[in-house]
């Protein structure tokens, strides 16, 4: 009989905030933290801005500075679909055919930010429509960010102009 010596957890399957109102969610968000990615590499000033296309899709423009806010500007265009009824989970393409997931996992009331998330949990944004979030604010995020695993430490702070 084998046995595992497995000593990583099982994560509980991660969720979504239960409804997306697309037409409150488009518009320009500003990056507030993220885990490390290849992508982003030495970005700051990043931001997202998300517009409806007619055929349902939307269109997505993410920016950023190349190391400092005098560095060089970078932008990638790319399009995402709504994968499920919630309009919660989505799919974004920079590169056809290659896909990611794109999950919204925690949301402002007024839409004020959004925490962006990857089932495996090996992404994660936190998104605001102002350059800068209350640190109350924050510090609420990361408490349901702890309680749904998400390693925390490993969150960069995005500057922002």
């Amino acid at each position: 009989m084998a046995s595992c010596a497995c000593t990583e957890k099982k994560m509980p399957p991660l969720e979504t905030v239960p409804y997306v109102d697309l037409n409150r969610y488009i518009g320009v968000w500003y990056e507030i933290a993220r885990y490390p990615n290849s992508f982003q590499e030495d970005c700051v000033g990043s931001r997202a801005t998300y517009s409806l296309r007619d055929d349902g899709k939307i269109s997505v423009l993410n920016e950023c500075y190349d190391r400092s806010f005098d560095g060089r500007f970078r932008s990638a265009k790319g399009t995402a679909w709504i994968i499920d009824k919630t309009s919660a989970k989505l799919k974004v393409s920079f590169f056809w055919p290659f896909s990611g997931d794109y999950w919204i996992i925690d949301l402002g009331s007024d839409y004020e930010y959004a925490v962006i998330g990857h089932p495996k949990r090996t992404y994660l944004w936190i998104l605001s429509r102002t350059k800068t979030m209350e640190g109350k604010v924050y510090e609420e995020i990361l408490s349901r960010l702890k309680e749904r695993q998400y390693e925390t430490a490993k969150l960069i702070m995005t500057p922002q102009k």
